[in-house]
């Protein structure tokens, strides 16, 4: 029995990546992009037939109307091999309008409704500032399901699960990355401060009975995913899932973390939030990793999406 099959027994295992041929390959139930993924997959010749396609198409519109209309064009090749749900990204550079946010989530999910797609197979990915998040707790209200990324820290994962997000994304990768830049270092991958970070929210959530479901994202290693074995989901990039493949168990997996019934729990907005927005921003500012790898991680999602962006033109 191989890693990767004894993982999906406990787990749902999500494809990140916007290949669809690694989709095909590893038959994940879910699969998440990121504009970073994207432009990754579109820099390839092998994607270039279907840009040009979404440009015929959309010729007339401006750049950030065709743009909208690729990373769509992106997830409705994906629903087209996965059997359940895709999150795509609303633009990093909303990350601070909560208004823009919203706004663009509806010109999203009106893109793939012209499809035939149901919303129930999309989740709206926003980056988990106070706007982000407030941005979520509106569209979850109308029924919108929201994926907030870019998740570092308790309080913002409090935050979301107050807001009655559907999912969030915390990760681990860019947590350990940030440690070990600092000198600190460990040698059992549950000490690892990525996966700490993931098994304390989790906890979190299942003591308070939370439907948030948590999905770890951003491994660096194949053990750092199996360290979460349990978790509601896990979205792992292809390498990983290669590894996972690869790796022949000797017994049955144990997971790391209890399975909970999603089912039974609650996704409403909390009564009582644990945040007001001063609290909320002195408690993300307190911790300087969670701080930086924010900030950070907008900018990066913020220059790959005007790369993209810059790609595009120049092939209309």
């Amino acid at each position: 029995m191989n890693a990767l099959d004894e993982l999906k027994r406990h787990t749902r295992v999500v494809a990140d990546t916007g290949s669809f041929e690694l989709m095909r390959r590893f038959q994940p139930i879910d699969a998440t992009t990121n504009p970073s993924l994207i432009l990754k997959a579109v820099e390839s010749s092998q994607y270039r037939p279907l840009v040009r396609q979404v440009l015929q198409q959309s010729r007339g519109e401006s750049l950030d109307v065709q743009l909208l209309r690729l990373v769509v064009r992106f997830g409705l090749e994906i629903l087209a091999i996965i059997p359940g749900r895709v999150s795509t990204e609303v633009d990093a550079a909303q990350s601070f309008n909560t208004e823009a946010t919203i706004a663009q989530a509806d010109d999203i999910l009106q893109l793939y409704s012209r499809h035939g797609i149901s919303p129930s197979r999309v989740l709206i990915k926003i980056a988990a500032t106070w706007e982000g998040i407030r941005a979520a707790e509106v569209l979850e209200r109308r029924g919108i399901a929201c994926n907030l990324t870019l998740l570092f820290s308790m309080p913002q994962a409090m935050a979301c699960a107050d807001a009655g997000v559907t999912l969030i994304s915390p990760f681990v990768g860019r947590i350990t990355d940030w440690h070990k830049a600092r000198g600190v270092s460990w040698d059992r991958v549950e000490d690892d401060p990525g996966v700490q970070s993931v098994r304390a929210i989790y906890s979190c959530f299942a003591e308070r009975g939370y439907g948030t479901e948590v999905m770890g994202a951003s491994f660096r290693s194949v053990e750092q995913v199996l360290a979460l074995a349990g978790c509601d989901l896990l979205t792992v990039s292809p390498e990983l899932l290669e590894g996972l493949m690869n790796q022949e168990l000797q017994q049955p997996l144990t997971p790391a973390l209890p399975s909970r019934d999603l089912n039974t729990l609650t996704k409403t907005p909390s009564e009582a939030p644990c945040f007001d927005e001063p609290s909320f921003r002195l408690q993300v500012n307190e911790d300087a990793m969670a701080c930086e790898k924010l900030a950070e991680g907008i900018r990066v999602f913020k220059r790959d999406g005007d790369r993209l962006r810059a790609l595009f033109g120049e092939l209309a």
